[in-house]
């Protein structure tokens, strides 16, 4: 039955049927009063009922500050347990659960309520609200509510509700409608949702001493009234009219009689509706008690099915776990094998390297001991050979650099005395390159190949020559005999021959050719200006040696980028020298200069000097360099054709380079290159700033350069090493062997 806008109790005494409001609203709030229990320990401060969720809470203890606004405030909480328990496999009945996981539980909730009940205090003391706490346990919320009013005598009570609940009274079961129905008539209870009064149940009467003023009619109609209201079937329009004939009858007194006829009509009307209600409720309870042992019935065939299949999830989880465990064990044990035959086999390795290594230790002691013993005798031989040395080496230079003739022999290259050529067999050629291996192949060239091979205990060059383009086999060993006389520091030296063959064994130069430095792209160092205008005084003094021998010039022919080499100090020397004159004619591969001139003349080398010039100083390709170079130089602008890997090139030694280069690949002269020429050249590399240092006591070094007389000084005292000069050692080395025991 649904109740509207419920007013506040009317005062006692006949006039209070008069009020406002319907006689529904009276009937709810005087009939309250009958079971109103006398008590004298009553409890007349604001309770309010706290929940567990604070947002609603809250809300509700701002309401009853601003209602009441009461010093003091009672928080009323009945604790739920729950009656399930959560565990890893899911939440189970707390029947079915250990005890001591139900009191862990247990103690878990009661600390989450104290929390939420520590929030509840802490916004009161906020509030300026003195609170305490009132807190019971009970599986249902409103029977603990209910039992709180009746112990302590509650009479002012304040709990949430919703709509639905408040507005309408429905057989229900309701906190809201229960609390309304079964609360001790002395408590009034104010209703409230989100902050807004709802409705109250007020209380009938004044609890202690004071005594209800009701009539026996108003009692027993309403005794009727509540009979009826416990009838679930009793006609809503009936019940009306009851109540407004009672509320006639409170305010004018009309004739019982009246009352009496309509009250008969609705007691007939509500035994008709008792009976059929009684029938249906029979059938109801069966079906239901049968609806409720089916589902029981599948309750509990669901869980054995539930625990079935955890309990195979279970078993399977663990087979499959097993397994790995199994299979894991497996594969160790089969990589321990594994490593243990491993360890096996690298001890016995390791033993017999240690084996080895002992043997190695014991010949090296004994190798050791000869070498000592031949050290002691060596410095003993040390102050006589240093005595010839310095007598012969200085003899030599004479011979090497100014040109003077040498005893018995009418030309400066041809002193058979002071050489000593050896000549190879195939034999000695294959076992110094492994029978050619391309491993050991320094670079493969148009007339040959060179390789890299080690003869008499020190590295050379073999240059492998093609028997195509050889002329003859007498012209081959009469070519390389003359050749073999040729000794200068920046000339490759020729040190043995094998005709069968047809192989030319050099000295070993470690730091390539030019053409690498300048064109390399595997991360070759670039030459900085100083050592390239030093290598073009280098080239220049090599080929005014080869073009003043006498009696007989030597033309080079084939000079270029490819056959110069640098040393380890990036020092040159010039490769090839004198093999042009063993190739057939139509296997000449020379300069320009060459096809135009038959047999070979100094201009040939004067042109190929002139193109390396340009090239050192620009970096580019010979093909047009000579009149790019002379437009720059026309225009001013050859600091635009400059190569920068050389870093900053000085002005006057670029002009002076570049027009030097010019006039060697112009003119082709061989007054071009004069010693006047050789030693301006070697003096520019020295210069900077357009200045040129000048030199106070000018001193020939050994490796056929001139320097400054204070610097060799310095250089002898401080100990440095100096640039080996292999030409020089090898004809010392070969001079002394003739006259004295081998050093």
């Amino acid at each position: 039955m649904e109740i509207l806008s419920p007013s506040p109790p009317p005062s006692p005494g006949p006039a209070s049927g008069s009020g406002s409001g319907s006689a529904m609203d009276s009937f709810i709030h005087r009939g309250a009063g009958w079971h109103l229990p006398r008590r004298d320990n009553v409890d007349a401060r604001v309770h309010v009922a706290v929940g567990r969720s604070p947002e609603k809470t809250l809300g509700l203890l701002r309401w009853a500050f601003r209602r009441f606004a009461c010093a003091q405030v009672v928080l009323v909480h009945v604790h739920q347990p729950s009656p399930l328990i959560p565990t890893l496999l899911g939440k189970i009945p707390a029947a079915q659960a250990t005890e001591e996981l139900v009191l862990s539980h247990r103690k878990s909730e009661k600390d989450e309520m104290n929390k939420i009940l520590l929030t509840y205090l802490t916004f009161c003391h906020r509030a300026q609200v003195q609170a305490s706490l009132l807190v019971t346990e009970n599986e249902q919320i409103h029977d603990g509510i209910i039992t709180l009013v009746k112990d302590h005598g509650i009479t002012k009570l304040v709990m949430g509700s919703t709509p639905d609940t408040c507005f309408k009274l429905k057989a229900s079961y309701g906190k809201a409608s229960f609390m309304a129905r079964n609360a001790p008539s002395f408590c009034e209870i104010w209703f409230v949702w989100r902050g807004r009064h709802i409705w109250t149940r007020e209380a009938a009467a004044a609890t202690g001493n004071n005594i209800s003023v009701y009539n026996e009619d108003d009692i027993m109609v309403n005794r009727m009234i509540m009979n009826l209201l416990l009838m679930p079937t009793i006609s809503a329009i009936l019940l009306y009219q009851i109540c407004n004939m009672h509320s006639l009858h409170l305010t004018q007194h009309s004739s019982l009689e009246i009352l009496d006829k309509n009250f008969k009509q609705v007691i007939l009307e509500a035994e008709r509706s008792r009976k059929d209600a009684f029938v249906e409720l029979l059938k109801r309870k069966d079906t239901e008690s049968r609806v409720a042992s089916v589902i029981a019935k599948a309750k509990a065939s669901e869980f054995a099915q539930k625990q079935e299949m955890k309990m195979r999830e279970e078993l399977e989880a663990l087979l499959t776990a097993t397994k790995k465990q199994h299979e894991d064990l497996v594969e160790n044990k089969e990589k321990a094998t594994e490593g243990l035959d491993s360890s096996m086999r690298k001890l016995a390795i390791l033993d017999a390297r240690a084996k080895s290594i002992a043997f190695r230790m014991n010949e090296a002691v004994a190798e050791l001991k000869l070498i000592q013993s031949s050290i002691g005798t060596l410095n003993q031989e040390i102050p006589k050979r240093e005595k010839l040395e310095l007598v012969h080496t200085d003899q030599v230079e004479r011979c090497a650099y100014n040109h003077i003739m040498l005893p018995n022999c009418s030309s400066t290259v041809c002193a058979d005395d002071l050489y000593n050529f050896r000549e190879l067999t195939l034999s000695d050629i294959k076992a110094a390159t492994c029978k050619f291996s391309d491993s050991l192949k320094v670079q493969p060239r148009g007339l040959g190949c060179v390789y890299k091979g080690e003869i008499m205990n020190r590295s050379v060059m073999i240059y492998k020559l093609h028997s195509c383009i050889i002329q003859s086999s007498m012209q081959f060993q009469q070519e390389v005999h003359l050749i073999s006389k040729v000794r200068h520091p920046h000339l490759v030296t020729l040190i043995g021959a094998c005709p069968d063959a047809l192989c030319l064994v050099y000295e070993y130069v470690p730091n390539g050719s030019l053409h690498d430095r300048l064109w390399s792209k595997c991360g070759i160092p670039q030459l900085p200006w100083k050592i390239r205008a030093r290598i073009v005084a280098e080239i220049s003094s090599a080929l005014f040696f080869l073009h003043s021998c006498k009696p007989q010039m030597i033309v080079h022919g084939d000079l270029k980028l490819e056959n110069i080499l640098l040393d380890a100090n990036l020092h040159c020397k010039i490769a090839d020298c004198g093999i042009s004159q063993l190739f057939m004619e139509d296997a000449k591969d020379a300069d320009p200069e060459y096809r135009r001139s038959k047999p070979l003349t100094p201009k040939s080398d004067i042109y190929s000097f002139g193109i390396v010039i340009l090239q050192l100083l620009t970096g580019k390709q010979a093909a047009g360099l000579p009149s790019e170079v002379r437009r720059a130089m026309s225009s001013g602008k050859l600091w635009s054709l400059l190569d920068p890997t050389a870093g900053e090139w000085p002005l006057e030694v670029a002009r002076r380079l570049a027009e030097l280069g010019l006039k060697c690949s112009e003119a082709a002269s061989p007054e071009l290159l004069t010693p006047e020429t050789v030693r301006d050249l070697e003096q520019l590399h020295l210069m900077r700033d357009n200045r040129q240092e000048v030199m106070h006591d000018p001193q020939v070094g050994a490796d056929g350069l001139t320097y400054e007389g204070r610097a060799i000084s310095e250089l002898m005292d401080n100990g440095p090493p100096t640039t080996p000069n292999h030409a020089l050692r090898f004809a010392i080395h070969d001079w002394l062997s003739q006259r004295s025991t081998p050093f």
